[in-house]
């Protein structure tokens, strides 16, 4: 047979590694750039074909509706070439315990036997994605529209606000005013608390005014660039006027928006199957004009110039967030902790390493 056939490749159990949260921050903090560059790569290899992304898998519980767990598994390949999936859920009922909306684990699979390399904390390699897509969405963007915004509102004030305020200010951008909304007056005050102690400051120490808003149409007709960070079911803006003059808008959390306020502004996605899908906004819009003419273009049509946004309308990028972003991510994570000697891994994790025994 060996003669026949060839004699089959040497390949071995990999070690599975277990990282904690704290490692990955660890590994990650201070790099937000470099992270973008991963998150701008890894959309360009999506864009390519180089991926495998499947609809995600929402899983919801009849005696908690506003719940869930969403399982979304991919491959990437280029220079990471690893499988995986990211089981993240999403509970908002937690923070008036006080304690995190979300929390996640990632599963990396090894690319020539299948098996797990690792589990990791995932919810900070979430967080970390969605804001570096952010960050990267605004550059792109705001370089078509020919300006860059200086003032920026942050409609939301959690983890994910948090997370998109430290890209956009590690990646070069610098506000005259920060406006905050929240349903909550106390996560909008200890959101300005976060911005002042990150070095945002106040008017008279940077130049840098912070105005928490009482309505959201304060926060919106304020703001130039409108970052959507909120764990909103469905849509609860539902006014084009707000927007009349013409914002950039990173509408992040998917649905707050009613679809009259998509169908009066020029929409950028990054994946056009995965976004208009389990009644996201652009869903919505979908659903209730029979089409996706409302749709401009996905950010690589924008980045390369297969779509052009027009100057006399908002512009609205809804991200649903690619499993692949993850799975570069975490891979990333890994390969650093390999490479400096971090790694944790748990021997005799798998029993049964040997076919017959």
């Amino acid at each position: 047979m060996s003669e026949q056939y060839g004699t089959p490749p040497a390949i071995t159990v990999p070690p599975f590694a277990v990282i904690s949260g704290a490692q990955v921050q660890h590994t990650l903090r201070g790099r937000e750039p470099d992270v973008v560059r991963l998150v701008e790569d890894t959309y360009r290899l999506h864009s390519e074909g180089e991926s495998v992304n499947p609809p995600s898998y929402f899983l919801r519980f009849p005696d908690r509706p506003n719940a869930r767990i969403i399982a979304l598994p991919a491959s990437i390949g280029g220079g990471a070439r690893v499988d995986g999936i990211k089981w993240i859920s999403s509970f908002p009922d937690n923070v008036r315990s006080g304690i995190p909306r979300a929390s996640a684990v990632l599963i990396l699979n090894d690319h020539d036997t299948g098996y797990p390399l690792a589990c990791l904390e995932s919810s900070i390699i979430s967080a970390t994605r969605t804001a570096a897509m952010a960050a990267s969405a605004a550059a792109a963007l705001s370089r078509a529209r020919g300006s860059r915004p200086t003032r920026v509102g942050f409609f939301g004030t959690g983890l994910i606000a948090r997370y998109v305020h430290t890209f956009l200010t590690a990646t070069g951008w610098t506000f005259d005013t920060v406006g905050v909304h929240d349903t909550s007056a106390d996560s909008a005050a200890g959101f300005r608390a976060h911005l002042r102690a990150a070095g945002t400051g106040t008017a008279t120490a940077t130049g840098t005014r912070i105005t928490v808003h009482d309505s959201p149409e304060e926060l919106i007709r304020s703001s130039d660039l409108v970052v959507f960070a909120t764990v909103a079911p469905r849509p609860h803006v539902t006014t084009p006027e707000w927007f009349d003059h013409n914002p950039l808008v990173l509408h992040v959390s998917l649905r707050d928006l009613a679809p009259e306020v998509l169908l009066a502004s020029a929409n950028v996605v990054d994946d056009v199957e995965h976004c208009l899908k389990a009644d996201t906004s652009p869903h919505l819009a979908e659903q209730l004009t029979g089409s996706r003419d409302f749709l401009t273009g996905t950010l690589h049509d924008v980045t390369t110039g297969r779509a052009v946004l027009p100057a006399d309308r908002p512009v609205v990028f809804s991200p649903f967030g690619l499993g692949v972003l993850d799975l570069a991510l975490g891979k990333h994570v890994y390969d650093e902790l390999t490479r400096t000697g971090q790694l944790h891994v748990i021997d005799d994790f798998f029993h049964e390493r040997h076919r017959y025994g």
